[in-house]
């Protein structure tokens, strides 16, 4: 079985956004900043408050997260990029954007207003999808860094929200032992099956390895998740069950992120991302509904891989 372990970064690009010139400035600003902090995530999941503490640390556009998360395989994934990691090894790391202004953007951000946070100088963004409220995100005006974020499900309530409870703007050290590459090879040259648009989603890239663990990283331009490509059933310990018309999935709540898996005829598929509750069922309808193997497949699988 394929073990999947996840944690949430904050990476904030908005691609597929009508921003603020503001925003764009601090966006800007935020990616090259250089600081310290420690971050509180606390999130209203359909099964209770799930909450944790991360260490951040940002360097010359590199932001570095640690957290008490240990497994044969990670993946790090938030708004606008993932990472992939090994045996402690950041194996591959990306921040995806899109290289064209969207001509209809799906989130609206507005001019911003003054606020101020850990006794700081900060701006506060609304972002909306029409007149529904998704996002409060406040900047720090000097490094451009993201203090705050809270998001909303569809009814307006708080899903989740990431802040800042200590954050220094002092370049930290960060040892490069952090940065080295593991041995698994990605490959992006991937035939798949994935559909390109999914629920308002566009997928932006695929990525495979030499173990058939495919995945493909999808985006509307803030939240995001990523679908994968299993040869055999990803376990997922302590999941509850999903149940829509056409299946029942396994799912599981860690801060900030969500994640479902199930089986299919081929192998398994999982579904990990930030997207609050609201956006989970179109995700998975748009995809093979799940589908338990006969005892003869199970039985060839086990044997021969």
């Amino acid at each position: 079985m394929r073990k999947l372990v996840l944690l949430t970064a904050v990476l904030v690009t908005i691609p597929a956004t009508a921003m603020a010139s503001d925003l764009v400035e601090l966006l800007e600003r935020g990616h090259e900043a250089s600081y310290s902090a420690e971050q509180i995530i606390t999130c209203s999941n359909p099964d209770g408050i799930a909450d944790a503490v991360v260490r951040l640390s940002q360097s010359g556009g590199d932001l570095h997260i640690a957290a008490p998360v240990s497994s044969d395989i990670e993946i790090t994934t938030g708004y606008g990029g993932w990472t992939l990691s090994q045996a402690g090894n950041v194996v591959s790391s990306t921040e995806l954007d899109s290289s064209e202004d969207p001509a209809d953007p799906r989130y609206t951000v507005d001019e911003g207003t003054p606020a101020a946070f850990l006794g700081r100088r900060a701006t506060q963004f609304e972002m909306r999808d029409g007149d529904l409220l998704r996002a409060r995100l406040i900047f720090d005006n000097e490094t451009g860094a993201l203090l705050k974020a809270a998001t909303y499900t569809g009814d307006g309530e708080v899903y989740c929200e990431r802040r800042f409870i200590t954050f220094d703007p002092t370049p930290p050290t960060i040892a490069m032992a952090d940065v080295e590459s593991g041995n698994r090879l990605m490959r992006t040259d991937v035939e798949t099956e994935l559909p390109e648009e999914l629920a308002g989603f566009n997928r932006l890239d695929v990525y495979s390895d030499e173990d058939g663990f495919a995945f493909g990283y999808y985006s509307d331009g803030f939240f995001s998740f990523a679908i994968f490509e299993t040869p055999s059933v990803v376990a997922l310990a302590g999941a509850n069950q999903f149940q829509v018309d056409h299946g029942v999935y396994g799912v599981s709540y860690s801060p900030g992120q969500v994640t479902y898996v199930w089986e299919i005829r081929s192998g398994g598929l999982a579904m990990i991302g930030d997207l609050p509750p609201d956006m989970h069922e179109a995700v998975l309808t748009g995809l093979p509904a799940p589908e338990r193997r006969g005892w003869l497949g199970r039985v060839w699988k086990s044997l021969f891989g």
